[in-house]
């Protein structure tokens, strides 16, 4: 709350600052109608935004108005909640962005900065720290660091490091006299920390001189803030001052249609209130707080929706492009290519053919031994031992029946030693292979970065693991949308699957396939979650470390 990320104020400033430094003509970046569009819409109506940008990464060449377009989804998507979703358009903005460029050096402060923000909302304060410290390494002016160092310092507060952040939060205050929101927010960060510190602190006068520069600035953000400081600090000694200044912070917050800030203010008010209002502000919070949440998630999927449309038309494109291309090699081979192009056709074939020959031949050499080994076997010295045992017990020859099977019966399961070569291509190709008229298989996150080090024991399991996942789906589900996404941190993988079919039984039990899913997550040391909770469709999230 006390948190202000400031990217969209850096992206105006961008050009300003850096084009008043370059002594030279420069030609002006071609800005595409398509990103016009989209910074018109930014924070009027951001789904219509962030479909405008998307269109920019196809139609754009200019390196940096393609980075910038990245960087507005990402303050979308982090404002919709989807902060995963954002590190990852950040991501592909700084690839686009050279550190030598003057010219990319602003863009640099806004996307680290961003970075910091959507790691201190995922509760990652050291990493933040990391991403506000590259931020400070390129930003030129004294109000951008200000807003950097009081990040940098917040993130040091939630870490319970308080002299560490109070030392930055004193260095920030001395650039902050000229800018005098930035001076409130720092002094009013400053008395809080310090009570957080030492609760015995007397913080009332820098809380209030605070508050009183905001009001004088109308700087509803920050009066916010303030409330918020004012009610914590006269919780505990206080009361009725803490739940006065809670009653603001609740009006300011509807007021500025802010749903984060009232729900803080409710919390608040539900804690400090007399028992008959408490139940009021509880309905509140809890309306509120579903439909906060049912927004994001539909935020989420409609960002995920329309890059599926994105690169849908992409490759309708790509296909146009290569019926076109198909049609110049036609009037070539009639000029005379048609023959070697036949013969060198016909080669291909046979020798395909006798690899996959030789491959299949081989996998049935290596079944039949294990069936000679682990099941003939086994079954001689059942017979042998009906043969010379006079009085059969019937108990213990069912059991030895029973484990032959299991035998024979994980046989079927055993794992194919074939990769692909390029995996990431390979599970796109496996999810689509399912799709259909009517169903649609969406695929979010599936970056070859994803699967860097993975060692390839582990990528044959995923495939027979995602295989049997959508067999699942077409055969029980009837499901019309299928949503895969791909997420990961430094040492684990997340998938996350869903669908809107028929979703689990309430008699639900594992069969065979599912079974050996389990297995083989099992022998990748993953796990595999059903979610059992939700009545509409199927839910399953799966957890891969990477070793």
């Amino acid at each position: 709350m006390t948190q202000f990320h400031y990217s969209f104020l850096l992206l105006f400033s961008i050009g300003c600052f850096f084009g008043c430094k370059q002594p030279r003509k420069v030609a002006p970046a071609v800005t595409s109608p398509d990103y016009i569009k989209g910074v018109s819409l930014f924070n009027v109506n951001n789904d219509s935004a962030f479909y405008y940008f998307n269109k920019v990464l196809a139609g754009s060449r200019d390196s940096l108005q393609v980075a910038k377009a990245y960087t507005y989804m990402a303050i979308i998507q982090s404002d919709a909640g989807d902060h995963f979703g954002s590190q990852e358009s950040l991501l592909q903005s700084l690839k686009l962005l050279n550190e030598k460029r003057e010219r990319d050096q602003g863009l640099l402060v806004s996307n680290y900065n961003e970075l910091g923000y959507t790691s201190a909302d995922l509760n990652n304060q050291s990493a933040a720290i990391g991403y506000y410290d590259l931020a400070l390494k390129f930003a030129r002016d004294d109000s951008f660091k200000v807003v950097i160092l009081n990040n940098k310092a917040l993130a040091y507060q939630k870490k319970k490091q308080y002299d560490q952040a109070l030392m930055i939060f004193r260095s920030a205050i001395d650039k902050s006299t000229h800018y005098k929101k930035e001076y409130a927010r720092i002094l009013s960060n400053i008395a809080n920390t310090k009570w957080l510190k030492d609760t015995n602190y007397n913080a009332t006068a820098e809380l209030l001189m605070a508050l009183q520069i905001r009001e004088n600035e109308k700087d509803g953000r920050g009066l916010n803030a303030s409330y918020a400081h004012l009610s914590n600090y006269y919780t505990h000694t206080h009361s009725d001052s803490a739940l006065i200044y809670a009653g603001k912070m609740y009006a300011l917050a509807q007021q500025r249609s802010s749903p984060d800030d009232e729900l803080e203010a409710l919390q608040k008010l539900i804690t400090l209130s007399p028992p008959e209002a408490i139940k009021k502000y509880f309905i509140r919070y809890w309306h509120l707080n579903d439909s906060l949440q049912t927004s994001r998630n539909n935020a989420k999927n409609q960002f995920a929706l329309i890059r599926y449309e994105a690169a849908k038309t992409k490759a309708d494109n790509l296909a146009l492009q290569k019926d076109n291309t198909e049609k110049k090699i036609q009037i070539l081979v009639q000029r005379g290519v048609l023959s070697g192009t036949i013969v060198f056709t016909i080669l291909i074939f046979f020798w395909y053919r006798r690899r996959k020959q030789r491959m299949i031949r081989n996998q049935q050499l290596k079944t039949s031994q294990k069936v000679h080994d682990e099941v003939a076997n086994g079954i001689y010295r059942i017979m042998s031992e009906i043969e010379h045992t006079e009085f059969l017990q019937k108990e213990p020859l069912l059991d030895k029946l029973d484990v032959v099977y299991e035998r024979s019966r994980n046989i079927s399961y055993e794992p194919s030693e074939n990769i692909h070569p390029d995996f990431q291509q390979s599970i796109t190709e496996l999810l689509e292979s399912f799709a259909s008229e009517t169903t649609r298989v969406l695929i979010v996150g599936n970056a070859k970065e994803i699967w860097n080090g993975l060692p390839p024991k582990t990528k044959t399991e995923l495939e027979h693991i995602f295989q049997e996942l959508m067999i699942n789906m077409k055969r029980h589900s009837a499901a019309e949308n299928v949503v895969v996404k791909f997420e990961r941190s430094t040492n684990l993988i997340k998938i996350n699957y869903s669908d809107d079919g028929a979703g689990l039984p309430p008699d639900f039990h594992y069969g065979n396939g599912l079974n050996s899913t389990e297995n083989r997550m099992k022998v990748i040391k993953g796990r595999i979650i059903f979610d059992k909770t939700t009545t509409e469709g199927l839910k399953i999230q799966l957890y891969i470390p990477i070793v």
